[in-house]
């Protein structure tokens, strides 16, 4: 169900073409920006999906830099999440830092910047409840766009790209 490439930035298709090349299955489609989550949920299609929050963060000495995905429809304070991960004080990572391992400029942020990570710096934490999800959607590294890709297909996807990652429990739900 992709629509016409033409639709879609040079980032988006990269990924895209990343998934193709992989064999990994997924479906994507073009919206307005959507930078925020609330802007975002303007354009989203009722497709049964999980969308992800995505947060980029690094450490106190700034020498390792963290992932967090979790379910769009829950908050987490940044305290709770220094105490969760126990990787000591965290703060969100600069837009150099997010260009710099990601490869991607704030709002688009994705697990699909790891594709970007050949050295694969970044670490991954998903929230728990996500395991429970048939399918999740991300953006594609563009905030004009939705990939909805059955978990399975995901956690394949993370396997390939080599990057580190856990799911862990980040909130009650």
């Amino acid at each position: 169900m992709e629509e016409n490439r033409e639709n879609y930035s040079e980032r988006a298709i990269r990924v895209l073409d990343w998934l193709d090349e992989h064999r990994i299955p997924y479906e994507c489609y073009s919206h307005p920006e959507g930078r925020t989550i609330e802007e975002a949920k303007r354009w989203w299609r009722d497709d049964g999906s999980v969308h992800c929050k995505n947060l980029f963060f690094r450490n106190h000495k700034g020498n390792r830099h963290y992932l967090v995905c979790f379910d769009c429809e829950h908050d987490l304070p940044i305290h709770d999440l220094e105490h969760l991960l126990h990787q000591g004080k965290l703060s969100f990572a600069s837009p150099e830092r997010m260009m710099r391992w990601l490869g991607l400029e704030p709002g688009s942020v994705s697990p699909f910047g790891l594709i970007n990570d050949p050295e694969q710096h970044v670490y991954l934490f998903l929230d728990e409840q996500l395991r429970k999800a048939d399918t999740l959607s991300f953006h594609p590294n563009d905030c004009r766009g939705t990939v909805v890709i059955r978990r399975e297909d995901f956690e394949k996807y993370l396997a390939i790209v080599g990057n580190g990652y856990e799911y862990i429990k980040l909130y009650d739900e």
